[in-house]
């Protein structure tokens, strides 16, 4: 997929929690990248922030780098804390 698709994708994600905190947002966004992309799409987004991360937004840039660092094995991912991320939904 191509890098400004991805891009694309990231930033209406990230203007979905637009009105969250920088750091929850990116929370947010890593968890929905984590749980719906496959790895060629976070393979190809992390190159595109590599090459300087042209056209995203900053809670979204925050978020790759997070879970960049993540696959990279620099730092744990521990599933649980997912569910700790937002609010629950209400049923």
């Amino acid at each position: 997929m191509h890098a400004n698709k991805l891009v694309s994708m990231l930033n209406q994600i990230a203007t979905f929690h637009r009105r969250q905190s920088p750091e929850s947002a990116a929370a947010e966004i890593a968890e929905h990248v984590q749980r719906f992309w496959e790895p060629r799409m976070r393979a190809a987004i992390y190159a595109h922030l590599d090459a300087g991360g042209e056209g995203m937004a900053e809670s979204a840039k925050l978020a790759v780098a997070q879970l960049k660092a993540r696959d990279e094995g620099k730092t744990p991912f521990d599933p649980t804390e997912a569910a700790t991320l937002g609010e629950p939904l209400e049923a």
